[in-house]
């Protein structure tokens, strides 16, 4: 197959648009403002900074590795670790199958594999977790299944305040 190129333009310049003035038929009008709806950010309590939110739409599946500054909501499947500063959300119907290191943990899903480190877990009603957890706090509402171990409470520098992510940021109430 062979390229061609064309070394000469076959176009002609086009003449500029002449000034438009009103004749006497034209009515005045005054233009319509219609202000354009913004998306208001949503504010960080601590910070005050928006907060920046990834999802993983429902109809999603994807497989790798996920680090970061913002939140992750994760509403389809994911296979991979998480690792984010902000907060990690499985929804109902979603799964995640990784680790997971996020300031806090919200599972209305399905996880399986370990919440390494995290300043509060809410297990919800609908969620389920097949792996141990790891935090400074952990809510489980009535409803909810976990098969693994849950160590929280603990102020040992594990799953406490502070949260080392891999990149050596530290996150949570401490700082």
């Amino acid at each position: 197959m062979s390229m061609w190129k064309e070394t000469t333009s076959r176009l002609t310049p086009t003449p500029a648009p002449e000034a438009w003035e009103p004749s006497k038929h034209d009515a005045p009008s005054k233009p319509e403002l219609v202000p354009s709806p913004a998306a208001a950010p949503i504010a960080r309590a601590d910070t005050g900074l928006p907060r920046k939110e990834s999802l993983i739409a429902a109809d999603i599946t994807i497989e790798g590795k996920i680090e970061g500054g913002g939140s992750v909501r994760v509403a389809g499947k994911f296979k991979g670790d998480v690792n984010v500063q902000g907060d990690l959300t499985i929804e109902t119907g979603a799964k995640l199958t990784g680790s997971v290191r996020a300031d806090k943990v919200t599972i209305a899903g399905e996880l399986e594999g370990n919440v390494e480190q995290s300043s509060h877990v809410d297990l919800l009603q609908t969620g389920v977790v097949m792996g141990d957890l790891k935090a400074g706090s952990v809510t489980v509402a009535a409803g909810a299944r976990m098969r693994g171990q849950a160590e929280f409470g603990w102020d040992d520098g594990k799953a406490s305040k502070a949260i080392k992510h891999s990149n050596g940021a530290e996150s949570g109430a401490g700082s």
